[in-house]
């Protein structure tokens, strides 16, 4: 009989930044692992959100274990919260006997639906949210996340204001396992490393300046990311610094707003549309600073991980959730009001005026991003795992 531990990893679909997780935690030796999927979308499922149907170009499903559970929607959907149900996982996991399941949050019914049947298997559980404390709520959500969190023997926290919200949840600190939220850092960095010196040819592809400072947004182009404050910023700059300019990556519905904004404005700027995992790093390569205005619905921000790991700097609104991880104003990027178009414009202007200072940001973010990884992710996870397994003795 194998004394392996039997995980079993419970997930909406597949997810470009959990697969590394994935495929290192099946990587050893004293893993058993399997993901349950509540779908397994295709390019138009994936598409939602993104303003383009589309596959991810970079292996999801290679290097562990896993299972599409049977979903009972007749036209299943992402981005919804009853899109999909997945009433059968209760006898998947009945079935595989796992040790221990790790549910990746709360915001789909497959995920609550995977809480139940566990309780009811008397699976030890433990749950990877995205959920921050920087949001204020109402009293009877802060009720709904406390009855919920007191189901899960211990708890995964991306990044300090996720401990901090569980922490506010009554969750005590033993319970709780640093799991840095993390992108594929040696992948970005070597990318970057080998495109750098394609830099001004890539620049010109998309109509960026030879010598201007570049700005970056890469991201839906939906309201919580304020791909228009960014636009009204630089509108503000044009006529007070030279040589700025802004790349767009990504696609969605503000779209046709923020060309429109930028025409009447008369700015640098240049759309590149929707870009691909395995693309990303061209864009990283050709501009100098990421900039993330979002609003609290960005959690966190992964997007700030991939441009750290390619050595720019990221500028972040105050509601952004990784801001109190990665970015130290004015040492791997900088923090601004959230909504105040003004200050955003102040700030990119400061970081403009200096290019050098920019890049040893940009060093200095790399670093920081080094240390979010998957290596930290998974050991994070085996010592949570070992936790709740000596307590079920």
């Amino acid at each position: 009989m194998s004394d392996r531990i039997r995980i079993g990893i419970v997930t909406t679909h597949p997810i470009q930044y959990q697969i590394p997780w994935f495929q290192a935690l099946a990587a050893k030796a004293e893993v058993d692992l399997k993901v349950y999927y509540g779908l397994i979308p295709d390019p138009r499922q994936q598409g939602i959100g993104f303003g383009v149907a589309f596959q991810w170009d970079v292996p999801m499903l290679e290097g562990y274990a896993w299972t599409a559970l049977d979903n009972a929607r007749a036209r299943p959907a992402l981005g919804r919260f009853f899109g999909s149900s997945t009433p059968g996982v209760l006898a998947a996991l009945a079935n595989d006997r796992r040790d221990v399941v790790i549910i990746t949050g709360w915001n789909a019914l497959p995920l609550l639906q995977a809480l139940w049947a566990c309780v009811r298997l008397g699976v030890p559980r433990i749950v990877r949210g995205e959920s921050n404390a920087m949001k204020a709520r109402p009293f009877w959500i802060k009720v709904v996340h406390r009855l919920l969190l007191r189901r899960y023997d211990a708890v995964l926290a991306i990044g300090e204001s996720n401990k901090l919200f569980y922490l506010a949840n009554d969750i005590t600190d033993s319970r709780i396992f640093s799991v840095p939220y993390f992108v594929d850092n040696g992948r970005f960095a070597a990318a970057a490393r080998a495109l750098k010196p394609e830099r001004y040819g890539l620049r010109r592809q998309w109509g960026i300046p030879e010598d201007a400072v570049c700005f970056l947004f890469a991201g839906k182009l939906e309201p919580k990311k304020r791909i228009l404050d960014l636009v009204g910023a630089i509108a503000q700059l044009k006529d007070r610094v030279a040589g700025v300019h802004l790349l767009v990556v990504g696609d969605g519905v503000l779209r046709e707003q923020a060309q429109g904004v930028a025409r009447r404005a008369r700015i640098s700027i240049s759309f590149a549309g929707f870009l691909n995992q395995s693309e990303m790093p061209r864009a990283y390569v050709a501009a100098d600073c990421l900039v993330l205005p979002s609003d609290y619905g960005e959690t966190w921000g992964l997007v700030v991980n991939e441009a750290m790991a390619c050595g720019l700097p990221a500028v972040v609104s105050d509601r952004v959730g990784c801001g109190t991880d990665l970015v130290t104003h004015n040492q791997t990027g900088m923090v601004f009001p959230f909504g105040d178009v003004r200050a955003l414009a102040w700030t990119l202007e400061s970081l403009a005026a200096d290019p050098e200072a920019l890049a040893q940001m940009g060093a200095r973010a790399s670093e920081r991003a080094s240390g979010y990884s998957v290596e930290r992710a998974v050991e994070g996870t085996l010592e949570a795992v070992r936790y709740v397994l000596r307590a079920a003795q």
